[in-house]
């Protein structure tokens, strides 16, 4: 039986790691078919629809779904998805911006309410949230592409903000409106990203305790397996012992 209880753990594992995947697989489909929709199906004109695209590509998604996705913003009649923005506090008044594609957005902004209130949250107003948060263009490099100085040089260069250069790679940060300009005059110089967006980084962050923690961390992979939800950006601190405690 311990044999039989062991395959079927793995099994458990397998097949929850495979509906994260098809999860993933396809908010990156709706982010691509929107991004080809609102701008133009070529990635080399759209910088949206090239960033989603390289994002895709750096999780393994097959090429045959990257172009069904793009294929699929001409189709006439197709879904039409409207971004929507939403701001609240979490557990610990930790702040939390979302960002959602939905074809419904009274079903959206429902089910993200029940989220925040169900793990002690509450939504706000537009804004409430957001003035605590830098809006940038990011582009990530892998480690290897350059030393710091490299990256630091370059990014100056083509006009960045800021690098944030460690073991894990380089992030390169931009004024959102440059992030194709810069990007392409990176890319010139150390080849294709790994990654090119706009995201929202926290001007600081508000550390929280094990219960605070708890229903947060809760509360984000509730807002993460949302199928309207494409990003989530929270601007708190917890220990790494904590982290990993909560996270078992």
């Amino acid at each position: 039986m311990a044999g039989h209880s062991k395959f079927k753990n793995i099994q458990f594992r397998k097949g929850a790691q495979d509906k994260k995947r098809s999860k993933l697989f396809s908010k990156f489909a709706r982010e691509i078919t929107a991004a080809a929709k609102m701008g133009m199906p070529d990635p080399a004109m759209n910088p949206r629809l090239r960033g989603a695209i390289l994002a895709a590509r750096a999780q393994n998604m097959p090429k045959d779904n990257i172009e069904r996705a793009i294929k699929k913003s001409e189709e006439a009649g197709g879904a039409s998805y409207e971004e929507v923005r939403y701001e609240g506090f979490g557990a610990g008044g930790v702040g939390v911006i979302v960002e959602a594609l939905t074809d419904n957005r009274n079903r959206t902004a429902s089910e993200i309410r029940s989220l925040f209130t169900k793990f002690g949250g509450n939504l706000g107003e537009t804004g409430a949230v957001s003035f605590n948060f830098d809006k940038l263009g990011a582009i990530e490099f892998e480690a290897g592409k350059a030393t710091p100085d490299q990256m630091l040089e370059a990014a100056i260069e083509a006009g960045a903000e800021d690098v944030e250069s460690s073991a894990d790679g380089h992030v390169v940060y931009c004024h959102p409106d440059q992030l194709h300009q810069v990007a392409k005059a990176l890319e010139v110089r150390f080849g294709e990203s790994r990654a090119a967006r706009i995201l929202w980084r926290p001007k600081n962050s508000v550390p929280v305790d094990d219960e605070a923690g708890q229903k947060l961390l809760r509360m984000l992979e509730g807002l993460e397996d949302s199928d309207d939800v494409q990003n989530v950006y929270a601007n708190f601190e917890i220990a790494d012992e904590v982290l990993e405690r909560l996270s078992a």
